[in-house]
């Protein structure tokens, strides 16, 4: 991993925030970190992080990009025949975490040009435009007319579908987990 740690302070720091002046700015890169971590291990952070003294706020930007950290759950087993808990892997493409003067922490994703935040507006403006540019030039407007107003009655039913077909399959997948944990080999 590549790390590049820089902490400005004094009159060139104003240009983060007027608290930098005083207590400075902290900007950290951290570049294809890698890391796997148990779950007790995050559960055991909170006494390191508690302290009987506030401390003072410095500005930061925390700069995340191509990170992957896995946890494991290394808690004993409720079920001894069970296969165990599946890790869990955090994937960061780019994150900036910028904690400002009022010490709050701040979880951002980069703006620019290939954000999917900008394609994502343009592709379904032009998804709507579409299907109303299809009316304008049919001959027959009157029949499509009502086959138009009747697509988001049915991309509605459609999208309560899914969630039904949705909720149905963790529903099956909830009780063959509870089958599987008096009967490991049974199979479906």
């Amino acid at each position: 991993p590549e790390v590049c740690l820089r902490l400005e302070v004094g009159p060139n720091a104003a240009v983060h925030s007027p608290l930098a002046v005083q207590n400075g700015f902290l900007h950290m890169l951290v570049h294809s970190y890698t890391a796997e971590f148990f779950m007790s291990f995050l559960t055991n952070l909170g006494p390191f992080l508690e302290d009987e003294i506030i401390p003072e706020v410095i500005p930061m930007e925390i700069e995340v990009v191509d990170a992957k950290i896995t946890l494991k759950d290394d808690s004993p087993r409720v079920y001894p025949t069970s296969p165990g808990p599946v890790p869990i892997t955090l994937a960061v493409d780019h994150v900036i975490v910028k904690r400002r003067d009022d010490g709050v922490f701040y979880l951002t994703a980069p703006r620019g040009e290939g954000s999917p935040k900008q394609e994502k507006p343009v592709s379904v403006l032009q998804e709507q435009k579409a299907p109303a540019e299809c009316v304008l030039a049919a001959p027959a407007a009157g029949t499509r007319g009502l086959q138009l107003k009747e697509v988001p009655e049915l991309q509605r039913e459609l999208q309560t579908m899914k969630i039904a077909l949705a909720e149905a399959n963790m529903d099956k997948a909830r009780l063959l987990q509870e089958i599987r944990k008096y009967n490991p080999l049974f199979q479906l």
